[in-house]
């Protein structure tokens, strides 16, 4: 498994593949004991008993629970951004309408099927840092820079701000469906998915 690119969430980012394939075993512990106990009671020493680490491999990445979460969160950022990318890549150029659904069906998927993700997703439920690393400016500015060449854009301010506006909106209304239904009231969606479509295409067409 690859690690979370970005050093931010680490003490000391990982160099050497085994202390890599270490880490990734951490946040894959991590993220099914969310699933299991929440984020309360999840703990460093719990974490690192399910990937069989010593408790000190754990604070060698850090400082604790928090900055933890925030590393699955970043790493979920990762895997969500390749995974578009992916599926782009195979259905080759069929306009902004297909690549918003793209973006929103895998999120749907990792909302429904990723560890620990409906609880830390992005790092929704866990913000950590300053006002320019929230998490749905993480998602906005990762899309902007992803999909401006595909939709023949620069990613500027006014794109960023047209994506921040996107995940917002979808961030609220997913959240309002997976309230109430476990696997995303379909409904729900269908109403975000045709609101998504229609703001885009004022802003974008």
């Amino acid at each position: 498994m690859r690690p979370v690119s970005s050093t931010a969430s680490f003490r000391r980012a990982p160099v050497q593949r085994r202390s890599a394939e270490r880490l990734a075993r951490i946040l894959d512990a991590c993220a099914g004991l969310l699933d299991e106990v929440g984020y309360d009671g999840l703990s460093t020493r719990a974490v690192a008993e399910r990937a069989g680490v010593p408790i000190g491999s754990v604070y060698r990445f850090f400082t604790g629970k928090r900055q933890m979460a925030d590393a699955l969160a970043r790493r979920n950022l990762e895997r969500f951004t390749e995974r578009v990318t992916e599926r782009l890549a195979a259905a080759g150029d069929r306009g902004w309408r297909h690549a918003m659904d793209v973006v929103l069906d895998t999120y749907l998927d990792m909302k429904r099927t990723a560890p620990g993700f409906s609880l830390v997703e992005f790092g929704n439920q866990i913000p950590v840092g300053a006002r320019r690393a929230e998490p749905n400016h993480r998602v906005a500015d990762r899309l902007a820079a992803l999909l401006s060449g595909y939709l023949g854009r620069p990613a500027d301010d006014d794109l960023r701000r047209t994506f921040l506006v996107a995940v917002e909106t979808a961030d609220t209304l997913v959240g309002l469906a997976f309230r109430t239904a476990p696997e995303g009231d379909e409904k729900i969606i269908a109403e975000l998915r045709a609101l998504l479509r229609a703001y885009l295409t004022r802003v974008l067409d």
